[in-house]
C-alpha cells in the first residue's frame, strides 16, 4: 500500500500579493498545517511572552526582529505542530532565517508570488481588515458582504496605517531587497516555483495544479518504495 507522502511548503510575495487568499486555498485543497509568523507574532505579543515582550521591544524602537529570535519562534511552533505537512507564510524572510530552517526541516517546494508592484500598489489601497481577527478584504476583488463591515462579527472594518502609497511603496522596496537573496537561495536549491500574474483567481489554478502533481509525483515515488 502507497503510503502519503508529506508536503513541506513555504509561500513567499511581496504585501498585497495575495499570500492570505493562496493559502487559505492550499491548506483547504491540501490539508495542509498554515503557519503566519505574522499571526504567531502577534499572538506572542498579546500574551506578553518571553519572546512576544523582546519582539514587542524590537518593534517599539523601530528594530528589526533579530533573525535568531523569531527563528527561535518559528521552529519552536513548528516542532510542536501535529501535522507534519505544512505550508509556512512570511517565513523565513532572510538567507539566515532559510538556513536556520534547513537546519532542522527539509523544504519541498517554494511557492512564490510574482505580482507587479503597481498591481499591489492598487490592491493595498483598497485593503482593509477586520483587526480582532486579522481577516483582510479587498474592495475590488473580496468585498465584504456588507460595506465596511466584517462578515463573520459584524464589527467594523479599518485600513491599516501602513496601505497608504508612500508606505506601501517602502514597505514594496524593503521586502525587494529584503527577499530576492531568500529567492536566490532556494531557487540554487531547485526548490523555487514562480507564479507570475496579476489576479489571485488566475493564478491559483496554476498553483494548484503544480502542488496536485508534485504531491502525485511523491506518492507514485513512495509507493514504488513502499
Amino acid at each position: 500500500m502507497a503510503i502519503q507522502r508529506i508536503l513541506r511548503a513555504v509561500i513567499m510575495g511581496p504585501p498585497g500579493s495575495g499570500k492570505g487568499t493562496v493559502s487559505g486555498r492550499i491548506v483547504k485543497s491540501f490539508g495542509l498545517a498554515h503557519l503566519s509568523s505574522g499571526d504567531l507574532l502577534r499572538s506572542n505579543i498579546k500574551s506578553k511572552t518571553e519572546l512576544g515582550l523582546l519582539m514587542k521591544s524590537c518593534i517599539d524602537q523601530g528594530q528589526l526582529v533579530p533573525d535568531d529570535v523569531i527563528s527561535r519562534l518559528i521552529l519552536t511552533e513548528m516542532r510542536n505542530m501535529d501535522q507534519s505537512s505544512w505550508l509556512l507564510d512570511g517565513f523565513p524572510r532572510t538567507v539566515v532565517q532559510a538556513e536556520s530552517l534547513d537546519n532542522v526541516f527539509r523544504v519541498d517546494t517554494v511557492i512564490n508570488l510574482d505580482v507587479p508592484f503597481q498591481t499591489i500598489k492598487q490592491r493595498l489601497t483598497s485593503r482593509w481588515v477586520h483587526q480582532p481577527s486579522g481577516r483582510v478584504y479587498n474592495i475590488d476583488f473580496n468585498p465584504p458582504k456588507i460595506a465596511g463591515i466584517d462578515d463573520v462579527t459584524g464589527e467594523p472594518l479599518t485600513q491599516r496605517d501602513d496601505d497608504t502609497p508612500d508606505t506601501v511603496n517602502r514597505r514594496l522596496k524593503a521586502y525587494e531587497n529584503q527577499t530576492q537573496p531568500v529567492l536566490e537561495y532556494y531557487r540554487s536549491k531547485g526548490v523555487l516555483e514562480t507564479f507570475s500574474g496579476t489576479e489571485t483567481n488566475k493564478i491559483w489554478p496554476h498553483v494548484q495544479a503544480f502542488l496536485s502533481k508534485k504531491l502525485l509525483a511523491q506518492n507514485e515515488t513512495v509507493g514504488e518504495k513502499a
